[in-house]
C-alpha cells in the first residue's frame, strides 16, 4: 500500500520540531503533515519541541492544534514534560488548551510533582493557575510538598516553592505512606526555612 505525502511527512514532522527547525515546521504543517504522529517512542512532534525547549517550535505546533495531551510509550506527555522539566513558557502556551490534568506519568505523578522536585519556580507559578490537584500522591505516596522535602535541598529556589504550593492551600499535614508528615521530614533533614513555612501553614 502506498503512504500518501502527507502521511509520510510525519516523521519528518516530529524531526524538525525536534531539531527546532521552525520554518520547516511550518512548511510541513503547510503540506499537510500529521500533528500527531509519533516516532518509535510514541513521541510526538510537540513532545519532542517540549524536550528540546524548542519554544517557537512548540507554539507554531499550538497553534496548529497539537495536542498537550498525546502520551509516550513512558507515559510522557507535552504537558507532563513540560512541568518537569521547567518549560514555563511552553506551559503559558498549552494553558488556553487546557490540559487534561487527570493524566499521569510513569511515577503516577501529576505535572507538579516533578516541578516542585525540581524547584522549577516560573513553571510551579503556571501550574499553580491550571486548576491542577495540589496534594495529588504518586506511585511512592508522596504529594509534591513531601517531594519538595525529601528530594529538595532545602535551598532558597525549594523554599520559594513550598511557599507558593502552601500559599495555594496545599495540605501541609498529608503523610507518606509511613504516616511520616512533611513536617517531619524536613526537621529531619535539617531544614528549618521549609519547616517553619509548614509550621505557618498549620502542618504537623
Amino acid at each position: 500500500m502506498m503512504v500518501g505525502p502527507a502521511l509520510a511527512s510525519g516523521p519528518a514532522l516530529i524531526e524538525a520540531a525536534a531539531s527546532g527547525r521552525v520554518d520547516e515546521v511550518v512548511r510541513l504543517l503547510q503540506a499537510g503533515a500529521p500533528l500527531e504522529a509519533q516516532d518509535a517512542g510514541g513521541r510526538s512532534a510537540l513532545l519532542r519541541a517540549v524536550a528540546g525547549d524548542h519554544v517557537s517550535a512548540a507554539k507554531i505546533l499550538l497553534e496548529a492544534g497539537a495536542s498537550p495531551n498525546t502520551q509516550a510509550a513512558n507515559r510522557d506527555t507535552p504537558w507532563l514534560l513540560a512541568g518537569a522539566l521547567g518549560r514555563a513558557e511552553i506551559i503559558a502556551a498549552m494553558l488556553p488548551r487546557k490540559p487534561d490534568l487527570s493524566i499521569r506519568n510513569r511515577y503516577g505523578g501529576n505535572a507538579l510533582i516533578p516541578a516542585y522536585e525540581r524547584a522549577h519556580v516560573e513553571a510551579v507559578r503556571l501550574l499553580l493557575t491550571s486548576g491542577i490537584d495540589l496534594d495529588h500522591i504518586n506511585d511512592l505516596g508522596w504529594t509534591c510538598l513531601l517531594e519538595i522535602v525529601i528530594l529538595g535541598d532545602g535551598g532558597p529556589r525549594h523554599q520559594q516553592v513550598a511557599r507558593l504550593v502552601l500559599d495555594a492551600g496545599a495540605d501541609p499535614s498529608l503523610a507518606d505512606r509511613d504516616g511520616v508528615t512533611p513536617l517531619a521530614h524536613a526537621r529531619q533533614r535539617g531544614q528549618q526555612a521549609i519547616a517553619r513555612l509548614i509550621e505557618q501553614a498549620g502542618g504537623r
